[in-house]
């Protein structure tokens, strides 16, 4: 019995570390991609712009492998969770923006706020893969937050306020830089210099929780 606990134990840390490494290795790689592109801007432009132009299966890449990194935090928090954070909808809720993330993968994003050059700030007809794309995106950027809000109702029934506060505060901060985000790249004006900014914010809460609650899930699983 203690040699299937352990074995548990092993196999929900390894699924929980996906979690953990989720949002630094997806940040990381935009990063450094958005910083050798000639002409990207990442205070202006969208992370999903980088699959755009023949580099594109770098930011492809990203998001296959960062979407599999989610669905295996989803087990990994359904087996871990304890008493002060249980929640049967929460990993449900990440692995929807996990799938979500895996359908912007499949489908290549429209140009937008001019990059790659020689494209409008807007394109007046959309194309099919690019109307698909930003459709799979809403289960990324609204299923995250609505983890988070899950998660946040369970902390604080637990007795958690920090993590309860901590999680509700950050729902909220991705639910407000998203919509600045999306105003940006519909080209308002005092807004679209930093769309790219506004949705780096956005999506750095959302995978800082993320990590935040895989570690401490990690940090409870018994020795």
């Amino acid at each position: 019995m203690r040699g299937k606990t352990i074995r548990r134990t092993v196999v929900t840390r390894a699924l929980l570390g996906c979690g953990a490494v989720a949002g630094p290795i997806f940040l990381g790689t935009a990063t450094v991609e958005g910083a050798v592109r000639p002409d990207y801007h990442p205070l202006r432009h969208p992370v999903s712009s980088l699959a755009l132009g023949s580099r594109g299966g770098v930011q492809t890449a990203n998001f296959t492998v960062t979407s599999v990194l989610m669905l295996a935090v989803t087990l990994g928090l359904s087996r871990a969770a304890d008493d002060a954070a249980r929640t049967r909808m929460g990993p449900l809720l990440v692995a929807a923006a996990g799938i979500g993330l895996l359908g912007s993968a499949a489908f290549v994003t429209d140009p937008v706020s001019a990059y790659p050059p020689g494209t409008p700030d807007l394109l007046t007809e959309r194309t099919a893969p690019g109307l698909l794309h930003d459709l799979f995106g809403v289960p990324t950027f609204l299923g995250l937050p609505a983890a988070e809000a899950v998660y946040a109702a369970a902390f604080q029934r637990g007795d958690r306020r920090g993590w309860a506060m901590y999680s509700a505060g950050s729902s909220a901060a991705m639910v407000a830089t998203f919509g600045l985000a999306s105003a940006a790249f519909a080209q308002t004006p005092a807004l679209v210099r930093f769309g790219g900014l506004l949705q780096r914010i956005a999506v750095g809460s959302g995978f800082g929780w993320l990590t935040a609650v895989a570690v401490d899930a990690m940090r409870r699983l018994p020795r």
